[in-house]
């Protein structure tokens, strides 16, 4: 992690921590501090507010457009068969604007202002790292819903992407099944690229793989040539990606404008999936592989009507994709907890929340009411010419979330 981008979370979680203090102070609302005050707020009357809070502009507006699409179809579909707890949720729309302190910032507005009983949103780590003392501090949930590097838990959030076990260290494990042993690291600049590379390291020294090298650059950047040029230097089998938002989109085209392809020096990415296709170009990243837990191709009659409802109220050429299923299970799941535990109060929802299962589109999915992250399958999947990816590899059943990867003796924290 870069120096200007632990500043950066910094300057987020004291603002958050002095806007929470400071709505205390001015005597607004005691809710600010306690999830039961603020929960019953939220549901007064015959509906309930829901936050959702995503970077609607900026640089990460390629990914988090449609991951909020994905948790209003959701909530429209609760409230189409009855609600949480027979009440209509109302969902209230912030904008992150790609920027970590405006999250914290607008985090606070929907606890403190808007009153609403949980929240979904975020997507990179810098995001959520500037939120956690919010929703910590204010006793309120934030359900997030991307993959991202582990080593955290907090009590009142709910990780709804893969932690580093589900996703990370299994595309290793096939990289190396492939003869896929001699790896450059590329990835932007900020917390989640340079944690997982971190651990990718720990795991290659473990594992038989040379890491050949390692760049960061900020996230937006679009010239790559450089960087290119630098890799193709030192031959490598793969390369390991974890750019972020449209910087891919430069990457690939710079990358095949280099006489560069999947073909011969394949590319491995755990933040490009079907929505990034499109905006990436699919000539662009073709043959390329990625891994996540959910693809559109995946099997199923739930996966089959999840897609065919997202693309009824989106557009019949709009893809769906990790993230976006992922924030889609978030909202299901909040509302069976809910359900479950006859109240919307943050206290109560944890209390139940171990063990809750859903029959998602990417399959069953279990909440640990341990770390609060969920079992997933892991899967390994290939860029198609018509934009999709095919699975090509998976984990055969969900894995149980290890974000502290307690269970590896090659991790020493």
């Amino acid at each position: 992690m870069s120096s200007t981008d632990l500043k950066r979370i910094s300057a987020a979680a004291l603002l958050a921590v002095g806007l929470s203090t400071g709505v205390a102070a001015c005597g607004k609302s005691d809710s600010a501090s306690s999830g039961g005050t603020a929960s019953a707020s939220a549901d007064s009357g015959n509906v309930i507010k829901v936050g959702v809070l995503h970077s609607l502009s900026g640089t990460m507006s390629i990914s988090e457009v449609a991951v909020e699409k994905s948790e209003l179809m959701a909530i429209d579909e609760i409230n189409a068969s009855g609600g949480v707890l027979g009440k209509q949720l109302k969902p209230v729309i912030k904008d992150g604007a790609s920027d970590w302190p405006t999250f914290a910032e607008k985090a606070q507005e929907l606890i403190s202002q808007d009153k609403v009983a949980v929240t979904f949103g975020g997507w990179t780590s810098a995001s959520r790292k500037a939120m956690l003392p919010v929703f910590e501090k204010n006793k309120s949930l934030l359900f997030y819903p991307v993959q991202y590097e582990g080593l955290e838990s907090s009590p009142y959030i709910f990780y709804g992407g893969a932690t580093t076990n589900q996703q990370i260290i299994p595309a290793l494990e096939y990289m190396k099944e492939k003869g896929q042993t001699k790896v450059f690291l590329i990835g932007s600049d900020y917390v989640f690229p340079r944690t997982a590379n971190k651990e990718i390291k720990a795991w290659a020294a473990a594992n038989g793989m040379t890491i050949l090298g390692e760049e960061y650059t900020p996230l937006g950047s679009t010239e790559y040539e450089t960087l290119i040029n630098k890799i193709k230097a030192t031959h490598p089998d793969a390369i390991f990606n974890t750019l972020n938002g449209d910087s891919n989109v430069a990457f690939f085209k710079q990358f095949k404008a280099a006489g560069m392809s999947c073909a011969t020096t394949q590319v491995m990415s755990v933040s490009i999936a079907e929505e990034e296709v499109g905006g990436v170009g699919v000539d662009n990243v073709k043959g390329c592989l990625t891994a996540w837990n959910y693809y559109q191709t995946d099997p199923g009659a739930v996966n089959a009507k999840f897609v065919k409802d997202y693309q009824a109220k989106y557009g019949a050429t709009k893809h769906t994709d990790d993230p976006i299923e992922a924030g889609y299970v978030n909202v299901k799941l909040w509302a069976k907890m809910a359900e479950k535990a006859g109240s919307v109060d943050p206290e109560k929802i944890k209390a139940v929340a171990d063990g809750t299962t859903l029959d998602a589109p990417e399959g069953l999915v279990t909440v640990d009411g341990e770390n609060h992250h969920i079992y997933k399958t892991a899967r390994i999947g290939e860029i198609q010419s018509d934009g999709l990816i095919k699975t090509i590899w998976d984990s055969g059943k969900p894995i149980k979330p290890d974000p502290y990867l307690k269970g590896y003796s090659w991790w020493k924290g």
